[in-house]
């Protein structure tokens, strides 16, 4: 099976040694999206809120590149600075998900890039 590479200019180009998202058939892997507003490189103003809309944004661009959408996304790995910020994840998750919501990891870690609080990564299945 070939692999496909998926890119877009809407959201956030890699800034590493990785590609927005690899397809392999009706697979897609995500790699992690955090708060870069995709036009300036630069991350969201605000606060946690923000920057969580700001992942999910720059993830439905990615699978929309991918020709699906967020809500075919399979499993979905959340990466948080502060497990205290869960309830806030949950809550703005409900906005861009409908049931049967995707599998799903919120794992707590030391620091993530560029000093965000929130990173997601997931598996997208196409239909």
């Amino acid at each position: 099976m070939s692999r496909e590479i998926v890119s877009t200019d809407k959201a956030p180009q890699a800034i590493g040694t990785y590609s927005q998202a690899v397809k392999v058939g009706k697979t897609v892997y995500l790699s992690g999206q955090i708060a870069l507003i995709p036009e300036t490189m630069e991350i969201v103003e605000g606060g946690i809120e923000e920057q969580i809309h700001q992942v999910f944004k720059n993830l439905s661009a990615v699978c929309e590149a991918a020709g699906g959408s967020l809500q075919q996304i399979a499993k979905l790995n959340i990466f948080l600075t502060d497990l205290g910020n869960f309830a806030t994840v949950n809550a703005i998750m409900a906005e861009y998900f409908q049931q049967p919501y995707p599998a799903r990891a919120a794992i707590g870690v030391k620091e993530l890039p560029k000093a965000v609080g929130v990173e997601m990564d997931g598996v997208l299945e196409l239909d």
